[in-house]
Formats: C-alpha cells, structure tokens, sequence
C-alpha cells in the first residue's frame, strides 16, 4: 500500500485535471460581472499561494530523494538479510532430512540399515523363536528317546510278548496323542495349517511301529533259515528247538499285531493293506530270490519269457502249500486270526511282486505289441492256474477291504491300466485286420471247401468257401484271446472293435461280389448300344475287352453265385452257434444289466437294441442284428441264383417255343423230341448237378422247388394255356417233353433231395397233369370235359379230377382254357 502511494505522489500533475479544477473555481466565485471587482485581489492571492506551493514542492523533492536513498539502502539490508535466512532455511531442510532417513526402517528399503528399535525387536524375536525351538527340539527329542527305548524293550524280551513288553510304545503314543491335541487349537488359529511337529511326530510312532515289527520279522527270518526256509520245509525231518523257535517266533509276531489293533484303532488298515506280519516277513526272503532272478541283469530275466516268474510264483505258492496248511494254519488256529486260511493269506503276500514286476516291464513293451499280447496273455493263464488251485479272497485279510472277496486277477495290474490296455486293444485289431485282408486276399478264398471233420457247427452243411472258413477260425481266435478277461466291459470293446467290423467288411465284400455280377450280367449293359466294354484281347489300342457273358453265365456264373450263398449262409450259422455260447450270453446280459455298457451298444449299428428283449419277449442273442443281414444277403444270392437259372434256360427255350415241329407233325408220327429242345434240358441237367454238388440238401430242395416252379409255370403258360389251338397228338408231344424236364431231374440230383422220386416230381406235376388233360383221349378227354364245364361244384370236380387224373394240381380254369385250345373240342 505505501509503494502505490509513493508511485502516485510521483506521477506529474495533470494539466487536464488542473484546468477542470480552474473553470470550477472560476464558475464558483465568479458568477457575474460584479463579480469580477474582485478579481485582482484573487490574482494576488493566487499568486502568494502558487510560491508557497513551489517552495512546498521543492522541499517535498528534497525529501524524496533522501528518503527513497535512505529506502534502497535498507532494502539492500533487508534482502542480503533474507538471502542468509534462505541459506540457513536449506540448511536446517538438509539437516532435518537426515534426522528423518534415520528413523526410516529398513523393512521399507532393503539397502538402509535398521534402526535400534528395529535391531532390539528383531533381537527379541529371535530370542523367542530359539525359545520355540528349544521346546521342539526338547519334544522331538523325547519323542525320539521314547521311540529307541520302545525297540529295546522289544529286544530285551526273552518269551512272548504282552501288552506290558509295549509299555514304552505307549508312552510314546500317549505323548505323541497329548501333543496333537496341545496342537490341534493352534491348528485352527493358523486356519487349518498342519503344524509339521504333529506330521513328524506321526511319522516317529509309525516309524516306531515299524522298527518293532522290524526287530520280531528279523527274530522269525532267522528261526526260518534253520527250517530251510525259504526252500520247500520238511518240518518233521527238522529239530524240536527249531521248530519251538520258529513257532514261537511267529507266535510273537501274531501277538505283536493283534495287540496293534487293540492300542492303536488306525493300524487296522495297515493290516487289511499288508496281511498278516509273520507271513509278511517270510515273504521277504522269497521277494529277495524273485529280485535276484527277474529284477537284475541276470538271463532269467527277459521280456519275451513273462512266463517264468509266473510259473516261479505258482511253483513258490504250490511247493510250500503243505507246509502252510499243516503247520502254519496250526498256528493260526491257536490264535485270534484262526478265520484266516494260512495257504490263501501266503499266496497273496505273493502277488505284490508281480504286480510290481509288471508295472515296470510294461512301458517297455509298449513299442512290441506282440510280447505285450503274450505277457496279457500270461497274466491271464496265471490267475486261471491259481483259481484252478482254489485261491480265493475269501478266508483272507483282503475280504476286510472293498475288493468284497472277488479277486480281480494280476491281470488287472495290467488291463486296469486305460493306457495299456489300449495299446494292446489296438494292436490285436491291426493284426485281426492283416489276417482278414490276406484271408480276402487268398488265391483260393473263393474256392469251396468241403471239410469231412468239421463238428463246429452241428447240423449244418459243411461245405462252404475257404474264406468263410477262415473268417469263422479267425473270429474264435479274437473270441479265445479276450475270453480270459474278467471286465465285461473290456469283452464289450473286443467285440465292438474288431469282431464286428471284420463281419461288417465280410458282409461288405460279399455284398459287393453280387453288385458287380448284377452289373456285369443285366441286360441292360449288355444291351444298351455303346455301352462300356471291358477287353483283354490287344485288338483296338487302349482298350480293355472282357467277355462278361462268359463270367457271368452258364454253371461258372451260377458258381459264383452259389460262393457267395455258401459263405453267407456259413457265416450266419457260425454267428447263431456263437450266440448260444457261454461267453456271448453272459456279454448280452450283462450289457442289458449295465446302462453304460447299454450306452455303448445304442451307438453301435450292428448290435440289437439292448432293451427289445425282456421277460415274456423272444430272447435275442449278441449277434440277431448281424445274422439278419447275411440272412437277407443269402436270400438275394437264392434270388439270384433261381433268376440266372430260369433265365438262361427260358432264353434256351425261346428257338424251341417258336418252332413249328409240333404242328408240321401228323397224328401217326412217332413221338420224337426237337432238337431245339435239348440244349435247355442239357442247360437245366448241368445247373442241377452242380447245385446238387455244391450246396446243401435244404438249400438245394428250396432252391430246386422255386427254379422247377418258375420254368414249370414257364412251360404252361407257353405251351398250353397262352397258345393257339393245338391237336390231341401235340398235346401228347408236349406230355413226353414235360416228362422228359422230370426225368432230367432225376438223373441230374440222383437223390440230392432226399425221400424218393416224389421230392423231384412234386414241382413238375401242375404241368404234367396239364400235358395228360391236353393230350387225353376219347372217353376220358369226354369225362374231363364234362367235369369240367358241367354243373359240378368245385369239391365235386375235383374228386372227379382225382378219379380219372389221379391228382389235382391245377385250378378249375386253368383246366378250362387247356380243354378250349384242344381243336377237336366243342366247348
């Protein structure tokens, strides 16, 4: 505020202002001319007043200038003094910072030092930390005293132990339980965190457990050795201090565990884990042998000879069965555990080997499928040997656990693998595979076989093609191989993964053998102008001919046919005896029992539905879906085989049909048979003899009737009812020839059906009897006609019919149209 003073009495007077203040002074004393009597005096006084103003203004700027020298100059003071302050300001800043970076701690930064504060608390920490430990150490180590003073007493004890010969293990329990239970409050203030003086202290009483049983195993071992343990034992040939010493150490081993079980609750799942402790130390000197011969560099022990350390085992558990059940069961008898059978408990003490022995060997023999398959199969034969020997869960330590008494088998060390046991399911399928294509691909796959010895399939026909045969052998190889297994589920995938699909691709390669003989052998490619022709003979330059009429007609084409009929029929017989075996039907119902195994099958297009069968329902088999569809795949090839028959035969009988010898000859001529007819009976003679060859008696008689009915039906339609007019002699003409058609059938099947000429005739007779009514003669024709055209009714006509015919085959129409196309008829 002073400073804006002085600028403003600085400043130099305004001429404006002072004019302004003038004209007012002026306006104020001047208001009229009289006024301005007076203004000389204003002048004079105006003057005196403008000299004493500058004298005052004089004396003003003398002022001024001493002052503002006297101002600077203290102002100079002034700032020089706050410059020092601002010195001493920044020192006093410095000073006090470090004051303060020494009470900084040095938990905030890593590179100061502690304060003392910090250095007295981390002190006093320490203090009560070596405190703690003290005590844990103190814990430990009394823990660790009681444990060794436990196994002494042990030693120390000359007969049979008792609950006071553990008198030290308790203690020792006892502590260990208290300081749990000391431990369990800070437990839960530390949220659940297991103190590892409590783990340790668990660890030092089960170690202490062990040690004793240890100190006893040992005492029992040695007494062994004295017996011949662990060679087969002669117990009577050995002496009475030795047998005193061996019972009684095993007896105090007997002992040492069922006082465990009493003191110590958890021990119990030990037992049920390990067996019996004194069959478990004489295990050991046997485990020692099995390590020396099949865990070493030794040349008993070779992966492709799987076979010798389950046969070591077997002879282990069979050598020493006698001395179990004589001595050691006597034994058991006399204790709390005479529930437990002594030969069974022993054995499976046993099985712990292999099962360690073939979790080290199989990852090696995962890249060779074939030892893998045959160290499973092994496997398998040793769990069939030992539940041929009678062993058992049962009357062992092993029913107090899940397994519920059911031994899995070793196997399942192997199989319970997923991995494994994949690897061995894949490749058994790329071997079944590689057989099926060598089978297929055979030169004589298709060649039918006609086995004398084959009692496979009872009541069926023998004969069949090779292939079919080696698909059946090669289906009950895959069914011996997984037979075996005890899962259900691991048969399921067997059966899902390979034998199906090798049926499926048979079905397939059979199916696809009659879609090209259709192919090659329709009219339609045959008979289509330009249509593709295959060549062999080099005649036109990239072209490729083959004569498909060769292949495809004749006896070889219906050869082929009946290979195809052969192989399915076959194979569906071989399915509906696998259905009726034991291994099939416990699959299907326990596929229908299990809902993840009936999962598996619903996604399966080759298996029935799992739930169509029940009780009061027709019981199915396994295989109803696949049987099904070689069922419809041979009746095709039937269809086939009578369609290519007829219709080679009827295209025979077309130049014969279309002749004109029946009405060129006269009613004295001797009945003589057309040459044009010749070549189809010839043509229908061969066809018989093969079908008779080849196939079986009822495949043949079906056939037979439905070939014999077609061209019968042929003939008939042909000759007599679809004719014009034809004279009693030609009537008989085509009596001797529909004759001749059943004589050739005679001669060709040569009793191939079975029961006599009346099997053979029984197609032919609708025709013959049309033949004898065309060519009857005077009064019989007379009786015929009248019958027939009269006012009898049907029953009536017919045993007329049979009076003078002999049977009837055909309808009372048919016979009319016959009567009508006689020309010497009147109706």
């Amino acid at each position: 505020m002073i400073s804006q003073q002085v600028r403003t009495l600085l400043e130099p007077p305004s001429i404006e202002e002072s004019n302004s203040k003038t004209i007012s002074l002026l306006n104020s004393h001047f208001g009229s001319l009289d006024d301005l009597v007076e203004l000389d005096s204003l002048v004079a006084q105006a003057n005196e007043q403008n000299d004493d103003l500058k004298t005052n203004l004089s004396l003003s700027r003398s002022k001024i200038d001493s002052l503002l020298i006297e101002t600077q100059s203290l102002a100079t003071i002034q700032l020089r003094t706050a410059q020092e302050l601002s010195i001493v300001r920044h020192s006093l800043k410095d000073d006090l910072s470090d004051l303060s970076q020494d009470f900084v701690s040095a938990m905030f930064d890593g590179e100061r030092k502690s304060t003392l504060l910090e250095d007295l608390d981390t002190l006093h920490r320490n203090l009560k930390e070596s405190q703690s430990i003290k005590g844990y150490v103190q814990i430990m180590q009394h823990a660790l005293h009681l444990s060794e003073a436990s196994v002494q007493q042990i030693r120390t004890v000359e007969s049979s132990i008792t609950s006071t010969s553990l008198g030290q293990y308790q203690l020792l329990q006892g502590f260990v339980s208290r300081v749990s239970d000391a431990c369990a409050g800070l437990e839960n203030d530390l949220e659940e965190q297991t103190l590892h003086l409590v783990s340790f202290l668990n660890k030092v009483r089960d170690k202490t457990w062990i040690d004793i049983k240890n100190t006893l195993s040992k005492i029992l071992t040695d007494a062994a050795e004295k017996i011949g343990w662990p060679m087969p034992v002669d117990y009577l040939s050995t002496s009475s201090e030795a047998q005193q010493y061996f019972e009684k150490a095993f007896l105090n081993l007997l002992k040492l565990q069922n006082l465990g079980e009493n003191i110590q609750p958890n021990l119990t799942a030990h037992v049920r884990k390990n067996g019996l402790y004194p069959l478990e130390a004489l295990v050991l000197p046997v485990s020692l042998r099995f390590k020396y011969h099949f865990e070493g560099n030794r040349l008993t022990n070779r992966l492709d000879k799987p076979e010798w350390y389950f046969t070591h085992i077997l002879n282990v558990a069979h050598e020493h069965r006698p001395f179990m059940e004589s001595i050691i069961q006597k034994l058991l008898t006399s204790s709390d555990y005479s529930h437990l059978n002594a030969w069974v408990e022993f054995t499976l003490q046993l099985l712990p080997l292999l099962s360690r022995k073939l979790k080290h060997t199989i990852p090696t023999l995962l890249p060779h499928p074939p030892l893998l398959a045959h160290t499973i199969y092994q496997a398998l034969s040793f769990d069939a040997a030992l539940f041929e020997e009678g062993f058992q869960l049962l009357g062992t330590s092993a029913t107090l656990t899940d397994q519920g008494g059911t031994w899995v088998g070793i196997s399942e060390a192997i199989l319970g693998n997923l991995e494994w046991f994949e690897v061995w399911l894949v490749a058994e399928k790329k071997f079944a595979e590689n057989q099926y294509h060598e089978i297929i691909s055979a030169t004589d796959a298709w060649l039918i076989a006609d086995d004398e010895d084959n009692h496979d399939l009872p009541g069926v026909s023998v004969k069949s093609t090779n292939s079919a045969r080696r698909i059946k052998a090669l289906i009950e190889q895959v069914t011996d191989r997984y037979l075996p297994l005890p899962n259900f589920n691991q048969k399921a995938r067997f059966l899902l993964s390979i034998q199906l699909p090798l049926l499926e691709n048979y079905y397939e390669r059979v199916v696809s053998s009659l879609d090209a003989f259709e192919t090659l052998s329709s009219t339609f490619v045959r008979a289509v102008p330009g249509a593709l022709n295959v060549s062999l003979s080099g005649k036109d330059e990239g072209s490729v001919h083959v004569d498909t009429k060769q292949l495809t007609s004749g006896v070889e084409g219906v050869q082929r046919l009946c290979k195809a009929l052969l192989s399915a029929r076959f194979i569906e017989a071989s399915m509906k005896s696998w259905g009726e075996e034991i291994i099939f039907l416990e699959l299907w119902a326990e596929i229908k029992r299990k809902p993840m195994l009936q999962s598996r099958v619903a996604a399966h297009h080759l298996l029935p539905d799992a739930d169509s069968a029940g009780p009061g329902v027709h019981e199915d088999i396994i295989f109803d879906e696949m049987i099904a569809q070689y069922r419809r795949l041979g009746a095709r090839a039937e269809d086939m085989i009578v369609h290519q028959v007829c219709s080679e035969i009827e295209s025979g009988l077309k130049s014969h049909l279309g002749s004109t010898s029946l009405m060129n000859s006269g009613p004295s001529d001797d009945i003589s048979l057309s040459q044009t007819l010749l070549a189809p009976v010839a043509l229908l003679s061969s066809h018989l003899t093969f079908l008779r060859t080849t196939l079986p008696q009822s495949t043949l008689t079906n056939l037979y009737r439905r070939i014999v009915a077609r061209l019968s039906e042929h003939i008939l339609q042909r000759q007599l009812i679809y004719r014009g007019q034809f004279e009693q002699h030609e009537a008989r003409k085509i009596l001797a020839e529909c004759e001749l058609w059943a004589r050739t059938c005679h001669g060709a099947l040569h009793g191939g059906l079975g029961g006599g000429h009346e099997r053979v005739d029984g197609p032919w007779r609708k025709l013959i009897q049309a033949a004898k009514v065309a060519g009857a003669e005077g009064e019989s024709f007379s009786a015929i006609a009248d019958a027939t055209f009269g006012s009898l009714t049907d029953e009536q006509w017919e045993t007329s019919m049979i009076q003078i015919t002999g049977n009837v085959e055909m309808g009372r129409a048919e016979t009319m149209s016959i009567l009508k196309r006689r020309s010497d008829s009147s109706r």
